[in-house]
C-alpha cells in the first residue's frame, strides 16, 4: 500500500465515530464563552449560574462530611436520608404523598435527563418539544439515534405562549416522549397548570412517556414559591418523571446533584442507568444536598427576590433601546431578546464580546426558532446588568 492510500490518523478515528454523534454541534455557548474566559474586565451573562458562590450552610455540611471520611463509593440511586428529604421537598411543595422509592438522586440535572432518556428512547423512536430550547436537550435524544419535532414557542406583547392544542398535534404515531421544559430555558415562559393537566391526559391515552425539565421550579415572579408542575401526577399510574437540580435554586452548579421523581416501578430501572453511566453521586456532595433541602428555604426567596430586582432592572434597559423587543419572562433568570437588523446572532455576540467586554448567548444556540435573539443571564448583581446594559447600548449606537 502506498503511502498516498493511507488515511490519516485522526481522519481514520472521526470517521469510525457514529454518524449520530458527529452531525451533532458543538455548543455555540460555549464557542462564545472560550472566547472571553481568561480575558480582563469580562462581564459574562453567557451561562446560566448565579454569580454568588454555594452558601456557606451548604459548603459546611460538606466539609464536614470530607473530613469524616466520607468519601467512598454510594449507592447507585443515592444515600437514603436524602432520597428521604428530597420525598419531604416535594411532599412540602406540592402535597403530595411521595417517598424515597420515587427518587433518584443523579450526578447533575443533566445526568438526570440522560438517564430519562436512555431508558426510554430507542433509535428511531421520537421525542416532541418546544422551541426554543436548551440545546442539550436536542442533542441527547439525537445521540440515542432518536428524533425530534420541535414545535414553537410564540412571542406577544404578554410573553412567550405554547398552543397546547398544536403541540398534542405534533405527536406523530412514532412519538414515545414529549418533554417539556417550564420555567423555560431561554425565554423563560411557564406551562400554565390547565394545559399541564391536559397534556397528562394526552400522554397518559396515548402511552407516550413525559419528561418534565423543571430545574427552575422555584424562580419565578408571580408571587409564588414554586411554578405549576407535573409532580403531583407522578404515579405508578403514569408515565412521568421529573428532573430536578440543586444547581439553580441552591447557587449549586459547580457541585452536579439533580434527581428524578418517577413512578416506584422504575427506580430500578434507573439504578442501572446510574450505575452504567456514573456509578453513583459523591457522598459528601449529597451530604450539601441535604442542607439545601432542610436549611435553604431562606436562600431560595432571598435569592428569587435578588433576580427579580435584577429581571427589572435589565428589561428597563433593554427596552430602552430601540432596536430591542424584549418578550415578559415569567420565570427563570434569562433575558430572549431580539434585535432589529441581526439575523447573525454568533457574530453578533463574538463581536459585542470582543469590543465591549460582554457576554451574551447567541440565538442559534437554542435552535432555528432562537435565530435574529440573544440571551443574557440576569442572575448576578445589578451592577453588572448596568455595565451589560451600557455596553451593549454603546454597541448598538453604532
Amino acid at each position: 500500500m502506498s503511502v498516498s492510500n493511507v488515511i490519516p490518523t485522526s481522519s481514520f478515528a472521526v470517521d469510525g465515530i457514529r454518524k449520530d454523534v458527529r452531525d451533532i454541534g458543538a455548543s455555540l455557548i460555549r464557542e462564545v464563552a472560550h472566547l472571553g474566559m481568561g480575558r480582563g474586565n469580562i462581564v459574562p451573562l453567557w451561562f446560566g449560574e448565579p454569580d454568588q458562590p454555594t452558601p456557606e450552610f451548604i459548603r459546611k455540611a460538606a466539609i464536614a462530611a470530607l473530613e469524616a471520611g466520607d468519601t467512598f463509593y454510594q449507592p447507585n440511586r443515592g444515600i437514603t436520608p436524602l432520597r428521604d428529604a428530597l420525598a419531604v421537598y416535594a411532599d412540602r411543595l406540592y402535597g403530595t404523598s411521595l417517598d424515597r422509592e420515587n427518587m433518584t438522586v443523579t450526578v447533575s440535572g443533566l445526568n438526570a435527563l440522560m438517564i430519562a432518556m436512555q431508558s426510554i428512547l430507542t433509535a428511531g423512536d421520537r421525542m416532541v418539544t418546544t422551541a426554543p430550547i436548551w440545546p442539550n436537550i436536542i442533542a441527547m435524544p439525537k445521540v440515542l439515534g432518536a428524533q425530534v419535532t420541535t414545535v414553537p414557542l410564540h412571542a406577544g406583547i404578554d410573553g412567550w405562549q405554547l398552543d397546547i392544542d398544536e403541540f398534542i398535534a405534533a405527536c406523530a404515531p412514532d412519538t414515545r416522549a414529549i418533554l417539556i421544559n417550564s420555567p423555560n430555558n431561554p425565554t423563560g415562559w411557564v406551562m400554565p397548570a390547565e394545559d399541564q393537566k391536559k397534556l397528562v391526559e394526552f400522554a397518559t391515552e396515548r402511552g407516550i412517556w413525559l419528561i418534565a425539565d423543571e430545574v427552575y421550579a422555584r424562580l419565578i415572579y408571580d408571587g409564588s414559591d414554586v411554578a405549576p408542575s407535573f409532580v403531583p401526577y407522578v404515579s405508578d399510574d403514569t408515565r412521568i418523571m421529573v428532573i430536578n437540580s440543586f444547581s439553580k435554586s441552591w447557587a449549586m452548579t459547580g457541585w452536579r446533584l439533580g434527581w428524578i421523581t418517577a413512578p416506584k416501578g422504575v427506580g430500578g430501572e434507573l439504578e442501572k442507568m446510574m450505575e452504567f453511566n456514573v456509578s453513583c453521586p459523591a457522598g459528601f456532595v449529597q451530604q450539601a444536598g441535604i442542607a439545601a433541602l432542610e436549611q435553604g428555604e431562606d436562600f431560595v426567596a432571598s435569592s428569587r427576590a435578588r433576580y427579580s430586582r435584577a429581571r427589572a432592572a435589565i428589561t428597563e434597559r433593554l427596552r430602552d433601546m430601540n432596536r430591542i423587543h424584549l418578550p415578559e419572562a415569567e420565570g427563570a433568570f434569562y433575558a430572549f431578546f431580539r434585535v432589529d437588523g441581526v439575523e447573525d446572532t454568533l457574530t453578533f455576540a463574538k463581536t459585542l464580546l470582543l469590543s465591549e467586554g460582554i457576554g451574551l448567548a447567541p440565538g442559534e444556540a437554542f435552535g432555528p426558532e432562537g435565530a435574529g435573539h440573544i440571551r443574557a443571564c440576569y442572575a448576578v448583581s445589578e451592577d453588572r446588568i448596568h455595565r451589560a446594559m451600557d455596553g451593549l447600548a454603546r454597541f448598538l449606537m453604532r
